[in-house]
């Protein structure tokens, strides 16, 4: 393997822009690129066709973690930069990132770009703000196979670190739309999908809901729920039962109940 460079000093201009790339959103919206950590995560992240710019090795902790993990092809990337170890443990987020960081060029994710078989499943995300929880359901997403989603109104940067990493990759893996609660539903209106949201008011049990034709899951944020639009888009609406004293539950664990019904109902 050729290094382009070898970097030892925490003070190096680029040790720093990867630094200030992980903490800050407006330099990643400015700079258009933002951080991977981990053989998986960089490995779908360029699988899934993102172009890297720069990549961060540690060969020592690499080498060591790509005997049981499937290794990244280098070939196709520019600057390949190695660092030590001391030097890795101050730049990585998190201590199993297998010796591998890197900065990916931004992409757009427009409703446009969306190409959806026929009976997709979707879900959408209104004003979701908590980034563990964006991260957690687009990983539920991918396991069940869902064909985008679509974030609107977002209150959080999609490629957040914190994001990328509790999604394990998934925000590479699964299609995703960033868009207004209008252009959403027109969206949706347009290609004929039923738009479902989960909701108290005026509903049905969710497994009493036939989704086995092309179908919008839409959830809202925990603090406010979901906005008058969609109440009034919504084709019908539905709940999770409550059993306990709480009346609602986690957004990611929702999305996971709702799809997974998607997937069950699908395969009868």
């Amino acid at each position: 393997m050729a290094w382009s460079e070898n970097i030892s000093s925490a003070q190096n201009p680029k040790i720093k822009k990867l630094l200030n790339l992980q903490e800050k959103s407006h330099l990643r919206k400015s700079e258009g690129l933002f951080v991977v950590e981990g053989i998986r995560e960089v490995r779908h992240c360029i699988e899934c066709g993102y172009q890297a710019d720069t990549l961060f090795i540690c060969p020592e902790i690499y080498e060591k973690a790509e005997e049981q993990i499937p290794s990244v092809h280098l070939e196709n990337i520019a600057r390949i930069v190695n660092i030590p170890a001391l030097l890795y443990e101050k730049v990585a987020h998190r201590g199993s990132s297998e010796g591998i960081i890197a900065e990916f060029l931004y992409r757009e994710h427009k409703l446009s770009q969306l190409d959806l078989p026929e009976n997709p499943l979707v879900v959408v995300l209104e004003k979701l703000e908590k980034p563990g929880n964006l991260g957690a359901i687009l990983r539920s997403a991918d396991g069940a196979g869902a064909d985008a989603v679509l974030i609107c109104d977002a209150l959080t940067d999609l490629y957040n670190p914190n994001i990328i990493r509790s999604s394990l990759g998934s925000i590479f893996t699964v299609p995703v739309a960033l868009c207004d609660n209008q252009e959403a539903i027109e969206f949706l209106k347009n290609k004929k999908i039923q738009i479902l949201t989960a909701q108290l008011q005026d509903s049905s049990f969710y497994y009493d809901i036939d989704m086995r034709g092309g179908t919008a899951l839409v959830i809202g944020s925990e603090a406010d729920g979901l906005s008058e639009i969609w109440r009034k888009a919504a084709d019908r609406h539905i709940l999770i039962p409550m059993n306990g004293k709480m009346d609602s539950l986690n957004a990611s664990v929702s999305a996971a109940i709702l799809l997974y019904e998607a997937v069950r109902q699908r395969q009868q």
